[in-house]
């Protein structure tokens, strides 16, 4: 039960290490270990069913209980009032004394700040001696409201002694404004303080810093308006003035470059050609080599080709994810468009799905070239890295296609935050046909893309290397084909299974909802079989135009006729006219003891990519589901016989879906040893009665067709 358990290495494992006498030894272990399972789930449920009755018994007891409940919550009521009415009494009385506390509060807070003001003076003198100005000027203006309303009372000493302190103060800022030994950032810190007091400031600096960052800010929104040649110059005459700012400049310049790299980040959330993102970064090379002519310690060209390496990288991903989008929009798109598609349209649109990933794949080889075969310095140096990146993102890229086509199919239940194409899928609703699409589509990306990619890249894309040797090469098409072939097995697998669970739900809807043996003798063949019938063609529809290969229909003209005279056997008819219940077991013993000197028959076959194979798999699963519903039931002499003519009829009926006759017969024929075995009665019915209601059903289908 372990998560970790592989049951394909498991066999692998046994079959290599274990003859054939111990894996026959394993395989009766196994099944009698499933026999005790099933005797063991037996059990689970009649343990269930007892709890289910105790439960029943327990609400009637607590039904009974309750009565006297309605008293008990009314003295409840009663006393939580009586708690409220105290309550407020307390409150009332003590309404009083919390006026008077809250009253002596604020006139503590009011003398606090009173003796603040008086303080003032001291304050302000010991932040200049200090040279503590932005506490001073905070001080100052926390005061200055009362000072403007209460200034020409009791505080007029106190605001005269303050204002005198702040002109000291003012003088103290504008010196270190106009001082050329302070740094940049003590005058920054100066013009700060003197706004916050209402001074105003209006020098060389201010002038000039406001005029490179207006140049900056059109050179960034709009780039004919300004050049950089404009910029390296007031750079420069920046430098001749402040010495000291070197600083501040490389940060407007990183800040620059910074911002006018995130718009062409921006740009590539949209799927942008490659010739233009080159235009763009080209440019901004350039101009980040001029600025370094001047500012050469802020490392531009070096920052620039950083950002640039990441933001090509980016442009592969990109690339790679919308094609993803794209292929899953035309998967998603056209299998879930109708309930019930026409009989061309299912394969279009797997030729078009087809054409997206081998065309898509084409195209981006195209779009990667123009990466590399410019001969700027900018992309000489990034060569190698972009060819790394190149193969690397296809072999990501198929990587990742495959886990969301298994979240597509519904077989993973994680989810990429890279795409939300299926937020229009539900998984619990999947297209059946979607995963039968997705099965072909990993036969054709493993034989046909993935070696047209392989070629194409060691014909454009070779080189590269800048990547450690440690990681192994960025593409692997061997792995690659490996992992769309067992994602194709799956697919395939899975679509079969969804098929099957399908049909046996009507199935078990059939076998479970009557009461076989109370069953009255059957007068037509049921109607589950043309159920049945319309649901094996609807997989035909369907594979017949995803799948190659043809399905074989047969029209054989002495089928009627042939399995007339098989029916009408003289010595058949002998055996089935026999009355007697006890010759009838003993005909059935003998064909079991005949059974068990037969020749085996192999009935499933390795599963394959064509039409007669997933139909073949698909029948073969339901009959032997069939079988083991039937194995569930209990049969009295005409439910017996309903079984028998059923069967009889699909017999003839699924001739029309594979070759392999001799594999249905055989299931249909343990269908009915089994309703034979669980009979209480089993007489069959008699030959001319089977033939005249098949007949009969036949003719009503011909009659059905005629009036479409």
């Amino acid at each position: 039960n372990s998560t970790s358990f592989n049951p394909d290495v498991y066999m692998d494992v046994l079959v290599q290490q274990s003859n054939l006498e111990a894996l026959l030894q394993r395989h009766v272990k196994m099944a009698a270990e499933i026999k005790n399972l099933d005797t063991d789930l037996q059990m689970l449920v009649y343990e269930n069913y007892n709890k289910f009755i105790s439960a029943t018994d327990t609400i009637k007891r607590m039904k009974t209980n309750i009565a006297g409940m309605e008293t008990n919550m009314e003295q409840l009521l009663s006393k939580i009032t009586s708690v409220q009415s105290r309550s407020d009494t307390v409150n009332t009385s003590l309404f009083n004394k919390r006026e008077n506390i809250e009253k002596l509060h604020r006139t503590r807070n009011l003398l606090r700040k009173v003796q603040f003001i008086y303080d003032l003076p001291t304050r302000l003198n010991k932040c200049i001696k200090a040279e503590a100005y932005a506490d001073a000027v905070r001080f100052f203006t926390g005061a200055k409201p009362i000072f403007e309303a209460y200034g020409d009372t009791s505080f007029q000493d106190c605001k005269k002694a303050s204002e005198e302190a702040m002109d000291l103060v003012i003088q103290q800022l504008q010196a270190k404004l106009y001082s050329d030994s302070e740094p940049i950032e003590a005058r920054a810190e100066a013009v700060v303080l003197l706004k916050q007091l209402n001074f105003p400031v209006n020098n060389l600096k201010s002038n000039l810093l406001e005029k490179l960052e207006d140049c900056l800010l059109n050179l960034q929104t709009e780039p004919t308006q300004a050049s950089v040649g404009d910029i390296s110059k007031t750079f420069r005459a920046y430098l001749i003035i402040f010495p000291d700012s070197e600083s501040r400049l490389i940060e407007l310049a990183h800040a620059l470059f910074t911002n006018r790299y995130e718009t062409v980040r921006g740009a590539l959330k949209e799927r942008i050609p490659s010739t233009d993102l080159l235009a763009m970064l080209r440019g901004l090379w350039e101009d980040a080599t001029a600025i370094d002519e001047v500012i050469s310690e802020a490392a531009l060209p070096a920052f620039s080709l950083e950002t640039t390496r990441d933001i090509i990288k980016q442009h592969i991903a990109t690339a790679f994810l919308h094609l993803q989008n794209e292929i899953s929009d035309v998967l998603v798109t056209h299998s879930t468009s109708n309930e019930k598609l026409e009989e061309s349209q299912l394969q279009t649109a797997m030729e078009k799905s087809k054409i997206k990933v081998s065309q898509g794949c084409i195209d981006l080889l195209q779009e990667f070239r123009h990466l590399i075969d410019g001969n700027t310095e900018l992309l000489v140096k990034l060569k190698d890295l972009i060819i790394d990146w190149v193969q690397e993102g296809f072999q990501d890229f198929f990587q990742k296609l495959d886990g969301h086509f298994h979240l597509l199919s519904g077989r993973s239940t994680g989810f990429s935050q890279e795409s939300s194409t299926v937020d229009f899928v539900q998984i619990d609703k999947v297209p059946t046909v979607l995963v039968l699409m997705l099965a072909q589509l990993c036969v054709f990306i493993e034989q046909t893309t993935i070696p047209k990619v392989t070629e194409d890249l060691a014909d454009s894309f070779s080189g590269g290397g800048a990547r450690s040797s440690e990681y192994g090469p960025p593409f692997v098409p061997g792995e690659i084909c490996r992992l769309y072939r067992s994602s194709g097995e799956k697919f395939l697998q899975h679509y079969i299974n969804i098929k099957t669970q399908k049909i046996s739900k009507l199935l078990n809807k059939r076998f479970s909802t009557p009461v076989w043996l109370k069953h009255k003798e059957p007068r037509e063949v049921n109607m589950f079989v043309d159920l049945l019938l319309l649901e094996f063609n609807g997989v035909v529809s369907e594979v017949k135009q995803i799948l190659p290969g043809l399905i074989r229909r047969h029209r054989h003209s002495d089928s009627t006729g042939s399995t007339t005279s098989s029916r009408s056997n003289p010595m058949r008819e002998d055996m089935l006219n026999r009355s007697n219940t006890n010759r009838s077991r003993s005909q059935f013993l003998e064909n079991h003891l005949a059974k068990l000197f037969e020749q085996k028959m192999e009935i499933f076959t390795k599963l394959e990519y064509t039409q007669e194979s997933v139909i073949s798999t698909v029948l073969k699963l339901c009959l032997k589901s069939l079988q083991e519903f039937v194995r569930l039931q209990t049969f009295n002499r005409s439910g017996f016989q309903q079984i028998q003519l059923d069967m009889e009829f699909l017999k003839s009926s699924l001739k029309e879906f594979i070759d392999d006759e001799a594999a249905i017969s055989f299931l249909l024929k343990e269908v009915n040893n089994a309703a034979h075995e669980r009979c209480l009665d089993p007489i069959p019915l008699e030959a001319p009665i089977l033939d005249k209601l098949i007949n009969a059903k036949l003719a009503k289908i011909k009659e059905q067709s005629a009036n479409m």
